[in-house]
């Protein structure tokens, strides 16, 4: 496990999901945590007191709309002011919309354009010049195997990611004179409630129960028959934190159970 005391993480999109795994293994290292996400007040309340109480480091909640460059840039200059700098961001909120391109709505086109890809470019500029004052950072880009190859119906999620890649590979570039590293988690099939429903929508369809519906979904998308774990991709995130990976910059990392690898 990396020791990562004394480190500050923004990881957006942390209230749930592959984020809030993400941000809780880096509070277990030792992080002081900034989250971000969907979320109302009290729900708000109960995670940052669960980072208290089960990692004991300090912990804030950051509102901002991510589609917004002027929330932005407000959220990280009053991040940039409480810490000095954040040592850590993880990008990692997303949204998803799936249709025939004739068809995609021209407003789901721009928010996805805006969350996924824009947003990541944005909190990035704002951060890196006070990484580069303190010559140390770690930027990790959630991305996916979407952004390695192509799927019909997914112009959005494919565009935004593989643009997202883009973006990883030339910060990595800019900043490989330094101690600063940027790379990209490329995930493949992981559990999450809308794949239960594909999986519920099968096991009604061919009358199946949920474990036959389970493997024959993942036998047509994962080679290796199992999902990837939000706690797999958590450990990769801290991983690329640790000085073990000093010299991992600029990567695309598919954790896809051989996906890609077809």
């Amino acid at each position: 496990m990396a020791d990562l005391s004394g480190r500050v993480a923004l990881v957006t999109g942390s209230t749930s999901g592959i984020g809030l795994a993400v941000a809780r293994r880096l509070a277990r290292s030792g992080a002081t945590l900034v989250l971000n996400g969907l979320a109302d007040a009290d729900a708000v309340d109960a995670l940052c007191a669960e980072f208290r109480d089960t990692y004991g480091v300090p912990v804030r909640f950051q509102a901002c709309d991510l589609r917004k460059p002027a929330q932005i840039e407000t959220m990280m200059a009053e991040l940039n002011h409480a810490y000095g700098a954040l040592d850590i961001l993880v990008n990692n909120a997303g949204i998803q919309h799936v249709s025939q391109i004739e068809a995609f709505p021209v407003d789901k086109w721009d928010d996805m354009i805006a969350v996924n890809l824009s947003a990541s470019f944005h909190t990035i500029r704002t951060a890196l010049p006070a990484m580069r004052a303190r010559n140390w950072g770690r930027i990790v880009n959630m991305a996916s195997i979407s952004g390695l190859r192509g799927r019909a119906g997914k112009t959005g999620y494919n565009a935004t990611k593989h643009g997202l890649i883009g973006l990883t590979k030339s910060v990595a570039l800019e900043t490989a004179q330094t101690a600063i590293t940027c790379n990209a988690i490329c995930p493949g099939w992981v559990h999450t409630p809308l794949v239960q429903k594909q999986i519920d929508a099968l096991a009604e369809r061919e009358g199946l129960d949920n474990a036959a519906a389970t493997n024959k979904l993942l036998g047509l998308r994962q080679p290796s028959g199992k999902f990837v774990t939000l706690e797999q991709i958590a450990g990769l995130c801290e991983f690329f934190c640790s000085p073990d990976a000093d010299e991992v910059r600029g990567v695309a990392w598919a954790m896809d159970g051989g996906t890609t690898a077809a």
